[in-house]
This record gives C-alpha cells, sequence and structure tokens, in this order.
C-alpha cells in the first residue's frame, strides 16, 4: 500500500472500494499513475469527463471564468448561467431550467415538480412516484427511496415513503400501479446505468408517454449518465421520439465540475415559484461557464461521431472470445462476459485500460471525443483479457 492509500484510508470515509491506483495526472483519454504507469480511460470519471481531462476548451472556459466572478448567489444574475439554461432549452424544446449540484439533486428537484404539479392539479393525495426495478437515481434519502434495488435500502431504513418500483419493460403493470397508488409522476431511465446497462424498449416507453398524457401523470426522464451526447443524441428519450415533462441530467453536462439540472416544459414550466426550491451553488458561474463550453460542441456531426464510435465498439466485441454480449447505446456500453466483470476490470487495469462494472457487466463509458486509435487499442486489450483462459 502506498504512502497516498494509507493516508486515505486514515482520514477519508471508508465509503468507496477503491483500485490501488494513485493517479497524478491526465491528457485527455489518456491517464497516468504515480509510477508514470499510462492507461486508456474508458470510464472517464464514471460518465463525466466528456471531452477527457485537460480539454483545452473546456480550460479556457472555465479559466477566463474563475478570473471574472468564481460565485454568487441566486440573488443576482449571471450570464454564464443565463447562458447555459437558454441553450439546454434551445437544444430540447423544453421552457425552464433549474441548476443544483448533482444528478441527485437533480432528481430530488424533479420529484418535488411532479408533486407539487399533481397536488394541485388532483389532490395531496396524489404523490407517489412510480419508478422502474433495477434503477439508480441517487444517494439522497428520496432518491434512494426511489432506486429500484433493495440491495440500496436495507441499512436505511424508514426510507422516504410515496415511492413504489415495478418491473422495467411490463407497461400493464405499470399503469396499474400508477392509477392504484395514484402516481403523481413516473421517473424512468432509457438506458439503466447502474442497473446493468439494459435499454428500455421503444414500445415501452412511447407507450409510457401515451398513458402518462391521457392520467395527467408527470413523465420523468434521469438523463445524469445517459445524457449529454452519451448515447450518440443529446439525451437517451430522443432515441424514442418522445417528449418527457421533465428531464434530469448531470454528470456530462459540467465536463468534470459539478452541476445538476432539471429541465421542465410547458406542463410543468411554472410549477415552482419563489421559495419552493433552492441552491446554494446551483447555477454556479464557473460551473456554467465549463458546462456551456461542453454544450456548445454536441451538434449533429459531433453526434454522429458517437454513434459512429460506439458502432466500431460493437463491431469490435462481435463474436470476440469471452464476450457474450454487448448493450447500450453510442458510447454507453456493457459487456456480458464469461468471466465475472469485477476480476476482468481488475486484469485490465494491470494492462493499462480502467474500465468500470454494472452489475454483471463491463462498463464502458469513454470520453465521447476518444482518439479513434486510443479506441482500437483499448478494444484489443478488452478483447484480450476477455479470451484468456
Amino acid at each position: 500500500m502506498s504512502l497516498l492509500q494509507e493516508r486515505d484510508q486514515k482520514y477519508v470515509a471508508h465509503t468507496y472500494g477503491r483500485f490501488p491506483l494513485d493517479l497524478v495526472r491526465a491528457e485527455g483519454s489518456l491517464v497516468y499513475d504515480a509510477d508514470g504507469k499510462r492507461y486508456i480511460d474508458m470510464g472517464s470519471g464514471i460518465g463525466v469527463t466528456a471531452f477527457g481531462n485537460g480539454d483545452p476548451v473546456w480550460v479556457a472556459a472555465v479559466s477566463a471564468q474563475l478570473g471574472k466572478l468564481q460565485h454568487m448567489s441566486n440573488l443576482y444574475y449571471t450570464e454564464p448561467c443565463v447562458r447555459l439554461a437558454e441553450l439546454l432549452c434551445e437544444k430540447t424544446g423544453m421552457k425552464r431550467v433549474f441548476f443544483g449540484n448533482s444528478g441527485a439533486e437533480a432528481n430530488e428537484c424533479a420529484i418535488k415538480v411532479a408533486r407539487k404539479y399533481a397536488a394541485e392539479k388532483k389532490g395531496p393525495e396524489h404523490f407517489t412516484i412510480v419508478t422502474l426495478e433495477n434503477s439508480f437515481h441517487g444517494r439522497t434519502l428520496s432518491t434512494l427511496a426511489a432506486t429500484g434495488q433493495e440491495v440500496f435500502h436495507k441499512l436505511f431504513q424508514p426510507l422516504t415513503p410515496g415511492f413504489v418500483s415495478v418491473p422495467a419493460d411490463d407497461l400493464e403493470t405499470l399503469k396499474r400501479t400508477a392509477l392504484e397508488q395514484k402516481a403523481a409522476g413516473v421517473l424512468v431511465e432509457c438506458v439503466q446505468g447502474e442497473g446493468g446497462i439494459h435499454v428500455l424498449s421503444k414500445e415501452f416507453v412511447q407507450g409510457l408517454e401515451a398513458f402518462c398524457r391521457e392520467e395527467d401523470i408527470v413523465l420523468m426522464v434521469d438523463e445524469v449518465q445517459t445524457g449529454n451526447g452519451r448515447t450518440g443524441k443529446l439525451y437517451s428519450y430522443m432515441h424514442y421520439g418522445i417528449s418527457p415533462d421533465v428531464v434530469s441530467t448531470a454528470k456530462g453536462l459540467g465536463g468534470g465540475l459539478p452541476i445538476g439540472a432539471c429541465l421542465m416544459n410547458e406542463k410543468t414550466m411554472d410549477v415552482l415559484v419563489p421559495g419552493d426550491h433552492g441552491s446554494t451553488y446551483g447555477g454556479n458561474p464557473v460551473c456554467c461557464a465549463g458546462a456551456v463550453s461542453v454544450l456548445e460542441r454536441l451538434d449533429d456531426a459531433f453526434l454522429a461521431e458517437v454513434e459512429a464510435k460506439g458502432a466500431f465498439l460493437r463491431k469490435a466485441f462481435a463474436d470476440a472470445p469471452g464476450i457474450e454480449g454487448v448493450d447500450g447505446l453510442g458510447l454507453m456500453l456493457g459487456l456480458r462476459c464469461a468471466k465475472p466483470a469485477g476480476e476482468l476490470v481488475k486484469k485490465l487495469n494491470e494492462r493499462g485500460v480502467l474500465c468500470l462494472t454494472a452489475k454483471t457487466k463491463i462498463r464502458l463509458l469513454p470520453a465521447l471525443n476518444i482518439p479513434m486509435e486510443l479506441l482500437e487499442e483499448a478494444a484489443e486489450t478488452i478483447k484480450s483479457v476477455c479470451a484468456e483462459a
């Protein structure tokens, strides 16, 4: 154990199962440890560094803002906050944005919007939020309650009431449950990330939208991990041709700085009024400047490149020994392997490729602009490790 790891064990809360790697610097999709060993980053900080580390456009935008105004409260107006909200609305057709610090906060805001909308339109007994089994929506008590995985629940009872989870892709069960429970809203990930890179069926998602419209239930899509170009569309719901009432996002939006956003459509845009919600750091000008530099570059041509890179990886892994299948969209992929994913990821670390897991799968979330030569090198290393006896 290195001295850094000993200090971490002594002073940092033991909430993470860290790999024994002391990382000290990075350039784009390459990361280097304290011994100078080079790694190809196929995780991008769990989908955060959308343009890799040290991206010059992002660095310039953040540095320039740091020299102007690093923070003011939301009692005042700042250009980066307004510009980011403007971009999000222009690119999605949504009407209003609330900024927080994380994906969990974005989902908390979405839940509050759904409950207030339902309470005002239908009555306070309409408060239940329906989610899907194997979903993941955050680690606050409320977003933990929304998460459809019992493994995260057992040590933190009692959870916030008013949440129920149903099987993914089972529209009839969802409809029945939502009506019986007097649902205020439904919250889904179109691609379940932490739940194992499960892509919801188009029939289910489109049927869900139609049901929510018919029953005036707030449809919320969690784009925390799937958003900001990750799946080859700006947001994953765009693959399905639907229009959610609320969209939550974070991770890749800030490019490496903490920011979350809750987008509201015409139906929900005026639900929150002064005093209903707030965030001290929400809309921080430095974080927003970084996010603007990310979002401005996510145009159709760039997103087509993301889809092409995802297609390359799918083809590279097709019929590869030890790899039984590939799930996901764009550059959010899960490899079904013959051997335990956790063991394979450890071996990949040793071979200089940093990957993630998602339940039983190897999870790949490289930077959206990862060079093809690095993508090819990483794919060959992954294939080699998965094929070993």
